[in-house]
């Protein structure tokens, strides 16, 4: 079986990490949220607390918020976590990286890593993610990601440069401090017009890191796609599918 995901070298990991220190309000406003059933299947019984790392604009928070947990979120970006707080302000938001979380020890049930694990380095993130888990505490990842299984879909994937796509034996990477790990898939979609489409292709690293030329031509083909060769009306709303990946493992 396949191991990881995107092979992203070191130094271009960082680079296209850096994309998203800004536009904490444009991410909010257009990424997708998760569904429901992924939270529900990831915290076990009698969780109490939780830390979202990598948490953005908080939109797994939410979900951890919503069950009842006292949430922590941690992520580098000041303007990703000034929006977190304006919408979540239950959470306790602090700036760190899933490598060093600044975190007390056994402190947490459930630490969730939400569209972002594939931004960090696996192994020192496992050590410092089980550190601040209590004994038998819970590491999930989770991935939203747009069905390419439906062959329009996998056309928009290729025109908008999305490249966090299922791919079939996909496992992520976690150190030795986690066994157990499994997995569960969660089918939707997302109700949006096509003007939010061209938005949400703006707010993918690709494009953020892109030249103004490349993304000209991005939109261009994203335009053609979806009003012309798809002939739906500007602005009419679309039922954009996608799978949520939940992977859960338990502290060694």
């Amino acid at each position: 079986m396949a191991r990881g995901g995107p092979r992203i070298e070191h130094g271009r990991r960082l680079e296209l990490g850096q994309s998203f220190q800004d536009g904490g309000e444009h991410y909010q406003r257009v990424r997708p949220g998760y569904p429901a059933y992924s939270a529900d299947w990831l915290i076990p019984a009698g969780a109490t607390d939780a830390v979202d790392v990598g948490a953005g604009t908080g939109k797994f928070t939410a979900l951890l918020l919503e069950r009842g947990l006292a949430v922590s979120a941690v992520d580098p970006s000041p303007d990703m976590l000034e929006q977190l707080r304006a919408h979540y302000a239950a959470a306790d938001a602090t700036q760190g990286t899933a490598e060093a979380t600044g975190l007390a020890d056994s402190s947490f049930d459930v630490v969730s890593v939400a569209q972002a694990w594939h931004w960090c380095d696996p192994l020192p993130a496992s050590t410092e993610l089980a550190r601040i888990l209590r004994p038998g505490g819970t590491l999930g990842l989770i991935w939203n990601q747009l069905d390419t299984s439906v062959p329009w879909v996998h056309r928009l994937s290729r025109i908008m440069h999305a490249g966090d796509v299922y791919k079939p034996g996909f496992r992520p990477v976690v150190g030795p401090e986690f066994e157990g790990l499994e997995s569960h898939v969660t089918r939707w979609e997302d109700n949006l017009s096509t003007a939010d489409i061209m938005e949400l292709t703006k707010s993918r690293s690709y494009y953020l890191r892109a030249g103004e030329a490349t993304r000209s031509k991005v939109l261009a083909n994203l335009d053609w796609y979806l009003h012309e060769h798809l002939g739906h009306a500007v602005e009419a709303d679309i039922s954009l599918p996608y799978l949520t990946l939940t992977w859960r493992a338990a502290k060694a």
